[in-house]
């Protein structure tokens, strides 16, 4: 069989994935955990509030709010690709400590929430809810955090608005590129329908930003973050957790110093163990 047979053979291969993944991908981008509409969140030693936004499209987004005694403002938690807010639930510890309040969101088909998933459903939900805290919070007292998934929309929220500081935890340049590593002969430009062009958003975050990430980070490079930081040097800081993964970061105490230096606005804190996320195992799947 010749060379030209060969090729032909790669394009309708190349041509099949590409077809498979443009229809299928939210099956490898997104990994919900659903739950029942009567499910109760319990979280020990947190005063915790469940809310429900429905919105034009008749779609539900079910959130969480944490409160603490006396908030110095608000962090808004645009959460990772997996899961629900029931186990994202535990890490509002690490800012209810440094008496923030923390709103998070589980994203359409995720927990309790409902409707159709879209890049653009996703960054139009982001918004809303982030204009529905800013009926009862200032900006200047907000903090947008996103962590893996989140970050894009962390990144998106900030730039269309005016909020205290941006919180990056091991952000993709754009997710598209970040799949680029996985599959390189696939035209993503093409594919890809959740782009998440963090880099292109961030262009026009006018707040201070703060990037957070492990430095062995095998989902998503350290080296995005690198690039990240450079956009805009003069309003960015990178914080290196070394040795840190995509899934620890919150065991290692550089994390909590980083935070504690973000939400404080001050130098080195120390890290304590049993009011902080530390300690936390990330639940793996079951096999069945």
């Amino acid at each position: 069989m010749g060379w030209i047979s060969y090729l032909i053979i790669l394009i309708i291969v190349v041509a099949v994935v590409s077809i498979f993944l443009y229809f299928f991908q939210e099956r490898f981008l997104f990994h919900p955990e659903k739950l029942p509409k009567d499910f109760q969140f319990q979280y020990e030693n947190q005063k915790v509030e469940e809310y429900n936004l429905e919105l034009e499209d008749g779609a539900i987004i079910n959130g969480l709010h944490f409160k603490s005694e006396n908030p110095k403002g608000v962090v808004y938690y645009l959460k990772g690709n997996s899961k629900s807010i029931k186990g994202w639930g535990k890490f509002a510890v690490d800012f209810t400590l440094h008496n923030y309040d923390v709103i998070m969101i589980d994203y359409r088909g995720f927990g309790k929430s409902t409707g159709k998933l879209s890049q653009e459903s996703m960054k139009r939900d982001a918004l809303y809810v982030y204009d529905k805290i800013k009926e009862k919070v200032k900006e200047h007292r907000i903090i947008v955090y996103g962590r893996s998934l989140g970050t894009g929309l962390a990144t998106k929220v900030a730039s269309m608005n005016n909020p205290k500081t941006l919180i990056l935890a091991c952000p993709y340049f754009s997710m598209s590129k970040n799949a680029k590593r996985y599959l390189p002969l696939i035209p993503l430009g093409l594919v890809m329908r959740y782009r998440m062009p963090t880099y292109k958003w961030m262009k026009y975050v006018d707040c201070s930003i703060n990037i957070i990430h492990g430095t062995n980070d095998k989902v998503i490079r350290f080296g995005s973050s690198l690039r990240l930081s450079k956009l805009k040097p003069d309003s960015t800081k990178l914080y290196p957790i070394i040795g840190g993964g995509h899934k620890d970061l919150h065991n290692f105490e550089s994390y909590h110093r980083a935070l504690g230096e973000i939400l404080n606005s001050k130098g080195r804190t120390e890290v304590d163990r049993e009011k902080t996320s530390i300690d936390f195992i990330r639940t793996k799947k079951k096999k069945k």
